[in-house]
């Protein structure tokens, strides 16, 4: 494909980690498991390093891999596909419900924790769940919403047990994730990812992350190994609600699995980020452009130290170019970044990075050849390069459809797996994506879409 990144290229080749195959039409990672858990399991490697920091709270990976085995017994899962409701803000045991429902075979469901009591509850009857893993604040929502259904509270979640066997695996086919979202009619559905499309979104991830590394050993003019073998422990700020695709993906599965470190903010509060970011020496920080504004304007006034900050990123919305001039004068160190994509993608669809993105900085990133992208007019028409229309996608990281909305699931999907993304652009003849609309009314606050 003309105009794909060099180093993309590079770490995609045959027998690089990230290499490529095809397979029924669909580009897929060669060296990709068929079942989540087999692929979460392979973080079991980093041992003692830091793995969750929330407030007081401190957890090794072996911890949380000893709290996520001793759940497992208590979800009363006994086929698999059965679905595990997650309602809960951001904290250390949204990470443990999400690891052991998808240990015991189970079908995370991620609840809007932000919802009001008919709301919350509406969802969760809507996947009918074998068990709800809530917070107290939540739980008592629910029940007041009139949800009478299993509950088992973050309070009572025991210390110390056993996992016991594991399930067969997955097939890729599988649910493996339901991620609610407005999608592009608005109203609130679960969004069914697959095991094969939740694990290419946050290999592709990994993969975004690989390539802002090799972006600075090139920089540098040094060996991407040389980098590797000094550089710290990653370590993220999770400012994004984990049961956003932004954050179970970004945030919490793709940090997981390089061994990195992730930092829960429990809302935010630019004056609680600078003080992580300095502490907790975060080198990964995503935000809408508020957020992005209000760390620039608090270190500044308060001299904030900023200086381990390797990556910084927007989602959400377009990064603003004075906005992006007034981070590389403030990071100078660190490598911007952009992407496009959306929950019913698993992350991803088109990504930027370093000169690639600074070169074409009001485009949303490049389309990635781990999809297929085209524009498509009114009538359904493919468009050139250059003009506008609808934004549509094929790729092994679309979603399988809605939950139980067959007619939701047809208005936007096609027999064929093309999905009809609702946002308007187009594309350049380099590759580049730019989001010029939406084709249905919507604001987006903290990174979250919201329908008039």
């Amino acid at each position: 494909m003309s105009g794909v990144d060099p180093i993309f290229a590079q770490l995609t080749a045959p027998g690089q980690p990230f290499a490529l195959t095809e397979r029924d039409g669909l580009r897929l990672f060669s060296n990709m498991p068929p079942d989540l858990n087999m692929l979460i399991e392979s973080a079991r490697r980093h041992g003692n390093k830091t793995f969750i920091v929330e407030g007081d709270t401190r957890l090794s990976f072996d911890d949380a891999f000893r709290l996520r085995d001793a759940l497992v017994p208590h979800l009363g899962i006994t086929t698999r596909g059965e679905r595990v409701a997650i309602c809960m803000r951001n904290r250390s045991e949204w990470v443990i419900a999400f690891l052991a429902a998808i240990r015991a075979g189970g079908v995370p469901a991620l609840v809007n924790s932000r919802g009001a009591p008919a709301e919350l509850a509406a969802a969760v009857e809507d996947v009918t769940p074998t068990i709800v893993l809530a917070d107290a604040e939540r739980a008592a929502l629910l029940r007041e919403g009139g949800y009478e259904g299993r509950i088992l509270e973050t309070k009572d979640f025991p210390k110390e047990g056993e996992a016991g066997p594991p399930p067969s695996p997955a097939q890729p086919d599988d649910p493996a994730a339901i991620l609610f979202t407005s999608g592009t009619t608005g109203r609130v559905k679960g969004a069914v990812l697959t095991h094969r499309s939740l694990m290419t979104g946050v290999m592709g991830m990994q993969l975004s992350g690989m390539m802002v590394l090799h972006g600075m050993a090139q920089k540098m003019g040094i060996a991407p190994e040389t980098i590797i073998a000094n550089m710290p422990q990653g370590a993220v700020l999770v400012v994004f609600p984990l049961f956003h695709i932004s954050g179970v993906g970004a945030a919490f599965l793709s940090p997981m699995l390089a061994g990195s470190k992730i930092v829960i903010m429990r809302r935010w509060d630019p004056q609680e980020a600078l003080q992580l970011i300095a502490e907790e020496r975060i080198t990964q920080f995503t935000g809408v452009p508020t957020m992005l504004w209000d760390v620039l304007h608090g270190a500044k006034l308060d001299e904030a130290d900023l200086s381990s900050l390797r990556n910084i990123s927007s989602g959400g919305q377009a990064l603003p170019v004075n906005l992006l001039d007034a981070i590389r004068a403030a990071c100078p160190q660190a490598m911007m970044g952009t992407g496009y994509g959306m929950t019913e993608t698993s992350g991803m669809v088109a990504m930027a990075n370093g000169e690639d993105f600074i070169r074409n900085r009001a485009s949303a990133g490049r389309v990635l050849p781990l999809v297929d992208m085209r524009i498509e007019g009114p009538d359904g028409e493919e468009l050139p390069r250059g003009e506008a229309g609808e934004i549509v996608v094929r790729g092994a990281l679309v979603m399988s459809g809605y939950w139980n909305r067959p007619e939701d699931t047809a208005a936007v999907l096609s027999a064929d797996g093309w999905l009809r993304t609702g946002d308007v652009g187009y594309i350049d003849p380099e590759g580049y994506i730019f989001i010029v609309d939406r084709k249905k009314d919507m604001v987006i606050s903290g990174g979250e879409n919201i329908y008039c």
